[in-house]
């Protein structure tokens, strides 16, 4: 199975490229317009020198089963668009796009030509996480907090609050009927945002605040005199009574405790299964998004 890997930087490195280069029967490709980058990277991952490119075209000419896009969001739309054109199934990285229009355009795109794209998100499959979608969830509190870093809020909320916000989703234990934005904008930058969505006997609550006094990611499910916390995807707190604690395995890799691993194998199961994944899941978690910039703006004027 020839598999591609565009963009070798930080995320491709840390989570993606351990898993992709120690599978079985797959032949990676690596593509980056940096030459330095990819010679550095190949090494690291003893790549051969023919399954190395420095642009799109050539990487395309080799035959891909599949892709995985690890590229920066402004060139997307871009990349995703030739990959889906050339009829290779691809995994793109959260989000789609930066623009709601580019990401319809792409999901609209890759139904069009039958062809499967999927977006990571991992939490979906990150095993803390996961389990939570089997407790009682009438309640539904999420943080991803970080110290001293207000940003632009489209790039804040597309980059990284639509963790968040696709969380919320996903755990949402029924139809979502109502939701409320609040969030704080200062000199055009983003220092808080809070989501909230609620539906038949549920309420789920998202917050961002990037002037948090520490670094954090804090889940916590509740429901029927019992509670459940995720603490930084690592940690599981059970509250019943007494609180029964179970911390990642010592030997656990982190791509498998973030949930990518799993995203990886199986996008690639189903693309050796000839089943054409959609996007459109995803779609309503980028429109959502869309949503909290455009009342975060609304508020800030």
């Amino acid at each position: 199975m020839k598999v591609g890997c565009i963009g070798l930087g930080d995320i491709a490195q840390k989570a993606y490229l351990p898993v992709l280069s120690t599978l079985p029967g797959t032949e990676l490709h690596l593509q980056t317009r940096t030459p330095a980058t990819l010679a550095a990277v190949a090494d690291a991952h003893r790549i051969p020198a023919g399954q190395c490119h420095t642009d799109l075209e050539s990487l395309l000419a080799q035959g891909l089963d599949a892709a995985f896009v690890h590229a920066p969001t402004a060139v997307h739309p871009e990349i995703v668009a030739r990959l889906v054109d050339a009829g290779v199934p691809t995994y793109v990285d959260k989000p789609l796009a930066y623009e709601l229009a580019e990401s319809e355009r792409l999901v609209a795109l890759a139904e069009e030509r039958r062809v499967g794209l999927a977006v990571g998100f991992n939490r979906r499959l990150a095993p803390g996480y996961a389990q939570c979608a089997d407790h009682p969830r009438e309640l539904i509190l999420m943080q991803k907090n970080r110290v001293g870093l207000p940003e632009d809020p489209r790039t804040l909320v597309l980059d990284d609050f639509i963790h968040v916000v696709d969380t919320l989703r996903f755990l949402a234990p029924g139809p979502i009927e109502h939701t409320v934005v609040r969030a704080r904008v200062r000199g055009g930058l983003m220092e808080h945002v809070v989501l909230q969505l609620s539906g038949d006997g549920f309420t789920a609550i998202g917050i961002m605040n990037r002037m948090n006094g520490s670094t954090e990611e804090i889940l916590e499910v509740s429901g029927q005199d019992t509670k459940r916390q995720v603490l930084n995807l690592a940690e599981i707190v059970d509250h019943k009574g007494q609180p029964t604690l179970r911390r990642r395995g010592d030997w656990v890799p982190v791509a498998r405790q973030r949930g990518i691993e799993q995203s990886v194998l199986s996008f690639l199961d189903a693309v050796r299964a000839g089943k054409t994944l959609s996007a459109r899941d995803a779609l309503a978690t980028h429109e959502l998004c869309e949503r909290v910039v455009r009342e975060a703006w609304e508020q800030a004027s």
